[in-house]
């Protein structure tokens, strides 16, 4: 080849396009995530980041009120952290109490939903109106009917001396609670009190629970229709029973749906209006002339709390989750 040919050659080979390097699907998709969640994080970092560094830099702080408008910041370090755990009264027992009352209505949330989604994916008559009316009380609670169930009206009204008039001069709703008198029946079966008491703090939360299980119940419903009808197929034919095939089949290949499920209800219960210890928090900031600074400290340290109880629930949990391989 002469010495013009290989220069031609050199200079074809230079001027030809080069080839896009193609994306993988599984880069594709992260890519699509990230501007998916790119609103919030811009917005995370640009409205909520400064508010929670404030909140941050304000619990280790003491505000002064100046005579002339206005206000002074002086550092006290974990003075108030120390006065919320130490010389607060009444904190640490609504801390506890909350606690208590949240280990058990986050199981018998989740136990709930479990059940009633794996009733709703049966087939039957009805199913879409049985699963809608499930998920009519996450409607309601949100809105004006979430502030009506927040200031507990109709409870209140439930356990008022008066109740519902049947025109006999006496409450029906409290004649159907005497005749269901659910800690006599237990102590009657010589139950542990321990026992007794939950059944009846379930009992007592029954409509609350029941409020709070729609998004449960759908999370787990959509993991249930993901399992391939070809499995329990396969399990009918080697002659397992419905309660070998769900502990098998059915509760292994959800099991990433508790784990969401159960991060997801802590959360929700943790924060919700009706939070017992949210409550002191917000009646200790409008009540005394420290009180942003002391619920400030008493937020971070509920939230440190949330945090501890959230993470240790993923380690105990992931631990056991099954996952699915689709090579």
């Amino acid at each position: 080849m002469t010495n013009d040919a290989k220069l031609q050659n050199t200079m074809t080979k230079k001027s030809a396009p080069k080839k896009r390097k193609i994306a993988s699907l599984d880069k594709r998709k992260s890519r699509v995530g990230w501007y998916f969640v790119l609103p919030f994080l811009i917005g995370f970092v640009l409205i909520y980041l400064p508010v929670i560094f404030d909140s941050v830099k304000l619990s280790f702080f003491k505000i002064n009120i100046l005579q002339g408008g206005g206000y002074s910041l002086t550092p006290v370090g974990f003075e108030n952290y120390a006065y919320a755990l130490l010389e607060d009264p009444e904190f640490v027992q609504v801390l506890v109490s909350g606690m208590k009352e949240l280990a058990f209505d986050i199981p018998a949330i989740i136990i709930f939903s479990l059940f009633m989604a794996v009733l709703l994916n049966q087939k039957m008559v009805g199913r879409a109106a049985f699963r809608a009316i499930f998920f009519i009380p996450v409607i309601l609670s949100t809105g004006i009917m979430g502030s009506i169930e927040a200031q507990n009206i109709l409870g209140s009204y439930m356990d008022s001396a008066s109740g519902i008039d049947d025109g006999s001069g006496s409450s029906a709703a409290n004649e159907i609670v005497s005749a269901v008198d659910i800690e006599r029946l237990f102590s009657n079966m010589k139950v542990g009190t321990d026992l007794m008491e939950m059944a009846v703090g379930w009992i007592n939360n029954i409509y609350d629970i029941v409020n709070r299980s729609g998004v449960q119940m759908l999370i787990f419903l959509s993991a249930l229709q993901s399992i391939s009808p070809a499995i329990y197929e396969a399990c009918r034919i080697d002659g397992a029973t419905a309660w070998e095939t769900f502990w098998k089949i059915t509760f292994p290949m959800i099991s990433p749906m508790i784990l969401v499920n159960g991060v997801y209800t802590i959360v929700d219960a943790f924060t919700t209006q009706s939070n017992s210890v949210m409550s002191f928090i917000k009646s200790v900031k409008s009540s005394a002339a420290d009180g942003d600074v002391v619920a400030s400290a008493m937020s971070w340290m509920y939230f440190l709390i949330v945090i501890a109880i959230v993470s240790l629930v993923a380690l105990i949990f992931s631990s056991y989750v099954f996952y699915q391989r689709r090579d």
